[in-house]
């Protein structure tokens, strides 16, 4: 019976995850990464990620080259895009059960991997353009790899084996993100001595062909877009590492509590088990207790980390998540089933809770929002309430002592709750993506025309027109690469009716009030589209 169950889920999984691949793109992330992995083929340079033909540094190039390798095997398109992410969550769930399977056995493994897949939040970033997917697969790979190697410290063979395998997902995690590849696996390694109470893993660490393999994995591309960019070092190593992490300047100011309700609505429907999870891992003994208190402070330095920085996103804490499930798997594994039960009944009352507060909620701004997600809403109330009934479901379960019946139906839920949320986001993909405004201009795009972005900039708009565009009167996100080629736009309002008036074809998308300041000076314009945030004209 519990091979039907995990068939069932597995089945859902897959149709939930192909329909997730064909979304449109969403600005900004989806588009931006895209869009930088589109024009590394169209322009042959994997070496200076460009975006929007301009320069641009703020991440390493791991995740580019992956989507481009995807563009160049099966086309530019949404699954195209989405595929390495998708690739990165599976291997991360694969990385967590063989991990947990060697570290505890296969009933944690078990119950580790289908707590992961019944968090909603874990789920759906597998099928987003974002860096962090690829970033937790290899920071998990490093932090299990290194729990593996000490596990084995016995074998010498073996341990070398796991903690080479750490130094190369560290090298891969830096070239997903950045240094954060380093700070963690750092920080594993501290929090071994400490838990540990013994040094002696450094030497351990196989520091000879660990540094080699690390340095002959990460080290080229940034040897290589230093030597062909001189304005790279600084900005990469300082802006987006340091700056970023000590000042507002992101305008991503967030409070410090912000990734609690994250983590928590993460695991929304073991939310009730996480507290008791994270107090027996904290009291395990034997052999299970260095794993288990690695697990809780990698992932309670993960949140502070983040929480400490200065600019904050959601997806940022998704690291956290693969080794927070390994704890959370071991107390799913063992408790006895009358208290699985009680805590999937929390589950199915604060599952009522949100439904209710969300099919009530008024929905604010204007009437074209509105609308929208008017429109989204009911997929919402019913995702909420599949979480529910996979939770009753699981209660049901867990009280006849089936118990990993009982964790599959509680993952079956969240999946089919991920499927209804996918389908209402659906409903809000004129104002998420740009899509509609490609498809308004791509009737003129024959003749080659110029293409301007005035006062605003849609990342998800070139990918779709497979095209970059002139930026008018917008800098943001491109300051640095546009003052090393400050010919890449027009940078001021003022200079673009010239431009416009030049002879040729011209097609333009433009904030409604600048569209309106070109109407008001007489600028020829035909217009192709209208929605409240942009306009879309084309030169008579």
């Amino acid at each position: 019976m519990a091979r039907a169950w995990l068939a069932v889920l597995a089945v859902v999984a897959l149709a939930v995850g192909v329909l997730n691949l064909q979304r449109p793109l969403a600005n900004p992330d989806e588009g931006r990464y895209s869009e930088i992995s589109r024009e590394m083929v169209a322009s042959g340079d994997w070496v200076t990620p460009r975006l929007d033909g301009i320069k641009y540094f703020e991440k390493p190039p791991l995740q580019y080259w992956a989507s481009a390798v995807a563009f160049e095997l099966f086309g530019p398109h949404e699954p195209a895009a989405r595929l390495y992410g998708w690739i990165a969550g599976f291997a991360t769930l694969v990385v967590l059960g063989f991990a947990a399977w060697r570290l505890a056995g296969p009933g944690v493994a078990g119950a580790s991997v289908l707590a992961l897949v019944a968090s909603p939040y874990f789920m759906a970033l597998g099928g987003i353009v974002t860096l962090d997917m690829g970033l937790t697969l290899w920071t998990s790979a490093t932090f299990f790899a290194l729990l593996l190697a000490e596990q084995a410290r016995e074998r010498p063979g073996v341990q070398r084996a796991w903690m080479i395998a750490s130094w190369a997902a560290m090298a891969l995690a830096v070239l997903s993100k950045g240094l954060i590849g380093i700070v963690f696996a750092g920080a594993a390694v501290f929090f071994a001595m400490v838990l540990a109470r013994d040094v002696s893993i450094l030497k351990r660490m196989r520091w000879g062909w660990g540094l080699a393999i690390f340095l002959a994995i990460a080290a080229p591309w940034f040897v290589l877009v230093s030597r062909a960019n001189p304005e790279f070092a600084h900005f990469f190593f300082v802006h987006e590492h340091f700056e970023r992490f000590l000042t507002h300047e992101h305008r991503r100011v967030q409070p410090a509590w912000f990734f609690i309700p994250i983590v928590l609505l993460g695991f929304l429907p073991w939310v009730a088990s996480l507290p008791a999870a994270v107090w027996d891992a904290w009291k395990a003994q034997g052999a299970q207790r260095f794993d288990s208190r690695m697990a809780l402070a990698w992932s309670a330095f993960i949140l502070t980390f983040f929480s400490a920085s200065g600019s904050k996103l959601p997806a940022y804490v998704l690291p956290l998540f693969p080794a927070l499930a390994f704890a959370l798997g071991r107390f799913l594994a063992a408790a006895p089933g009358a208290r699985l039960a009680r805590h999937a009944l929390w589950t199915v009352a604060i599952a009522l809770a949100l439904a209710v507060a969300a099919a009530i909620a008024p929905i604010s701004g204007d009437p074209w929002t509105r609308s929208l997600y008017a429109h989204a809403w009911p997929w919402l109330v019913a995702g909420i309430a599949a979480i529910g009934a996979g939770a009753l479901a699981a209660a049901l379960l867990a009280r006849g002592e089936r118990r990993f019946e009982a964790l599959a139906a509680m993952a079956l839920g969240s999946v089919v709750a991920l499927g209804l949320l996918i389908e209402g986001y659906g409903a809000l993909t004129p104002r998420q993506s740009g899509i509609d405004v490609a498809r308004a201009m791509a009737p003129y795009l024959g003749s080659n025309p110029r293409l301007y972005s005035v006062e605003y900039y849609d990342q998800t708009i070139p990918f779709y027109l497979g095209r970059t565009v002139t930026l008018v009167s917008y800098v943001d996100e491109f300051e640095t690469g546009l003052a090393a080629e400050p010919d890449k736009s027009i940078a001021r309002l003022a200079d673009f009716p010239a431009q416009w008036l030049r002879p040729g074809g011209a097609l333009a998308i433009m904030q409604p009030r600048a569209y309106a300041q070109m109407k008001a000076l007489g600028l020829p314009m035909i217009v192709l589209h209208v929605d409240p945030r942009r306009v879309v004209v084309r030169k008579p």
